[in-house]
């Protein structure tokens, strides 16, 4: 991702003020090569080393107020905006939410081309295995990479969106997709998958840039003792398993964010969970289930395993390890230390060695309960007792959500703080039914509130020397966007409620706000041209808003906002038609004289669980990425609901095609619906 010298040199003074050899409030200075991006954005969070710190400080904590709209692309047709843009040549490349690619002219948001992979034709069956998400693409000598749900890994010409090879990293018969963004280190693209909560054992696959043909593929987990034999690595790594675990699958896949160091050439990435947890019996065994939930590093070159840090031993909770990683210089007990920082969903804040995987320190930037701390002699942490469910019930914070999802973080080098979108949830495991509750691996799970701060989320600026919070900005809602710091001594963040943000790094405090008609969860970026910087953001509430409705939901309806790129720029003068504000006002369509039959109603709800991934926990949606169903029209009709359920009528707009399933069963789900929107109905009229 080497930026070209005369741009390099055309932008030196703008790009690299306020950046490089600053000091933090502790006095730590920071590494003596430029950390960040300059006018360029060319990967998912600016730079190799995963900071989302931009160097442009055109705005400033100075004239921030004049910080205005410069334009804006509507998007109709996408639903949920993850990702974040890259910025090279003066264009601006997005994703959308089926990882459709945009480019646009970054001075005028003209559209120059839209390319489209088609996933519900290449692989329909993949859309039922997740919402369609994408979190984004990555640029380098003139290519964009982008990953489609379906698997399959696809170069583009930056000029003019043709397709120039296309690679398909996952079998089209696996229960595995791909929502993360692609990442580009000397001549080769590298990208991981989901699929561990199904049980799939994971990888990650790097590829040539150039012809698209497959260089190493590295697996974090051991597979069955046959795949094992020979491997030195996966024979060790299964001894750390137990019972025939390679029937239930390892799980592990690393969907998330890498990182590179090209002085130390190493990659870095991390692991899921473990794919399978026996909850009957896990707190029996006491095996660390390698690599699962851990950092790893990796020789670039060839795939292969040079260490690791493993977060969650044993994982029993949904910790992995596939948040961002983000590398710095830190001067730590007056020595200067190379270190990775992630916050993964465990609610801590590590700080690890990323020279040897050594663990250095880590804070508790969420509640945390499942474990005291981290034993800073041994790296593990000291645990709290029946944690793993040897004595019955469990009531631990964070949730499976986490202190910390894939929302992304950033770090400044001019504060030395890092600053990370955090979530405070807690969590009760049952062997009895929880009320609005789901089943997982023979237990019930729900959410746990116990003080005020339950089901909020906050921005929080965190100290990762002192392992100490700076400051907090609390949220209304659990679920809200990314972050981006600049050496404008700024750092931008989107929330659930459409409030786009700009806060004073030092302090917290906030200088600049902007409305932008539907809730953010994406990460902002800035890029400049001819000298002038700019901010961007995509705007498009959804990805697992529905899933957790309980908490999650803000009253945004389905497709009632627009989905838009925004992008601003000092004295920036445009605006945003009005849009409809968020309401929890249920509007549900009933027909008394349809007879709902509570047998085939209570099936339904079981077979419903496949479908909260979209529309919503007990059949509440949180607008995005699908409907109400309790106020669609559509959903009232058998005939149409099973052609759009069963027959795949609406499957070009993202709706799979469950032709598995037979057609009891879609009659069980069609009652299922029919019952809570009577209900919800009948409630309203009270």
């Amino acid at each position: 991702m080497a930026m070209n010298k005369f741009v390099i040199a055309a932008i030196a003074a703008l790009a690299l003020a306020g950046c490089g050899s600053g000091a933090d409030r502790s006095g730590n200075v920071v590494n003596g090569e430029a950390l960040g991006s300059g006018a360029e954005w060319t990967s998912r969070m600016g730079d190799a080393a995963e900071t989302g710190y931009s160097r442009l400080d055109q705005i400033d904590t100075g004239n921030i107020g004049r910080l205005g709209l410069e334009f804006a692309v509507d998007l109709p047709g996408e639903t949920t905006l993850e990702g974040t843009p890259v910025a090279a040549g003066g264009t601006v490349y997005f994703t959308g939410t089926h990882s459709e690619v945009y480019a646009v002219d970054g001075k005028t948001g003209e559209v120059l081309w839209k390319y489209d992979p088609q996933t519900w034709k290449f692989s329909p069956s993949k859309l039922v295995l997740n919402f369609a998400a994408s979190r984004g693409l990555a640029y380098d000598k003139g290519k964009v990479f982008v990953a489609a749900m379906d698997g399959r890994l696809i170069a583009l010409d930056a000029k003019t969106g043709k397709e120039l090879w296309s690679a398909e990293t996952l079998s089209r018969t696996s229960t595995q997709w791909i929502s993360g963004a692609p990442y580009t280190f000397k001549d080769k693209v590298v990208v991981g998958q989901a699929g561990a909560d199904n049980g799939e054992r994971g990888y990650v696959t790097a590829y040539d840039q150039a012809t698209g043909e497959m260089a190493w593929r590295f697996y974090p987990v051991p597979g069955s003792p046959e795949e094992n034999a020979g491997v030195p690595l996966m024979e060790k790594a299964a001894a750390t398993w137990y019972g025939e675990w390679w029937k239930g699958k390892t799980g592990g896949g690393p969907w998330g964010p890498v990182a590179f160091d090209e002085k130390l050439d190493l990659l870095y990435i991390g692991s899921a969970n473990p794919g399978q947890v026996d909850t009957q019996t896990i707190g029996k065994h006491k095996g660390d289930q390698l690599f699962a939930s851990s950092i790893i590093a990796l020789d670039p070159d060839t795939g292969d395993y040079v260490w690791h840090y493993q977060v969650n031993p044993r994982d029993a909770w949904d910790y992995g390890s596939n948040t961002q990683i983000t590398l710095a210089d830190l001067k730590i007990e007056g020595k200067p230390r190379k270190v990775l920082m992630q916050a993964p969903k465990n609610g801590f804040l590590y700080v690890i060695d990323r020279e040897n995987g050594k663990f250095i320190s880590a804070g508790k930037i969420v509640k945390v309960t499942w474990a005291e701390s981290i034993d800073p002699e041994t790296g593990r942490p000291v645990e709290a007792p029946n944690i793993r469910f040897e004595k019955g019930d469990v009531v631990i914070w964070p949730n499976p959500t986490g202190g910390h999802n894939w929302h992304s973080q950033a770090f400044s080098p001019r504060t030395g703080l890092i600053y990370i979108p955090a979530m405070h949830n807690g969590v009760r495991y049952s062997r009895n039914r929880i009320e609005g509750g789901v089943f997982i691996n023979g237990m019930w799970v729900g959410t746990e509130k116990a003080d005020e701060r339950d089901g909020k989320g906050s921005l929080v600026a965190w100290d990762p020397v002192r392992q100490e919070e700076a400051w907090r900005v609390q949220h209304d809602n659990i679920w809200n966007g990314g972050v981006l710091a600049t050496a404008g001594n700024l750092v931008f963040q989107g929330d659930a409620f459409g409030k786009f943000a700009a806060y004073d790094a030092e302090s917290g405090k906030q200088v600049w706000s902007f409305d932008a008609g539907l809730g953010i969860i994406a990460a902002p970026m800035s890029y400049a041209i001819d000298g002038k910087q700019y901010v961007a953001v995509l705007v498009g509430w959804g990805g697992a808003a529905s899933v957790g409705s309980d908490v999650m939901n803000v009253g945004w309806k389905y497709g009632a906002n627009t989905r838009r790129l925004l992008v601003f720029a000092l004295d920036g003068g445009k605006t945003l038609p009005k849009e409809p504000g968020p309401s929890h006002t249920l509007e549900p369509v009933d027909d008394a004289s349809i007879a709902v039959d509570p047998a085939k109603a209570q099936a339904g709800k079981a077979l419903f669980l496949a479908c909260m991934l979209c529309h919503g926990r007990d059949v509440v949606s949180a607008g995005s990425p699908g409907p109400d169903l309790r106020e669609s029209a559509l959903a009232m009709d058998p005939v149409a609901f099973r052609n759009i359920v069963k027959g795949g009528a609406l499957i070009e707009r993202g709706m799979p095609r469950y032709d598995f399933l037979t057609d009891e069963q879609v009659t069980q789900l069609y009652h299922y619906v029919r019952q809570e929107a009577r209900r919800a109905k009948d409630k309203s009229s009270e």
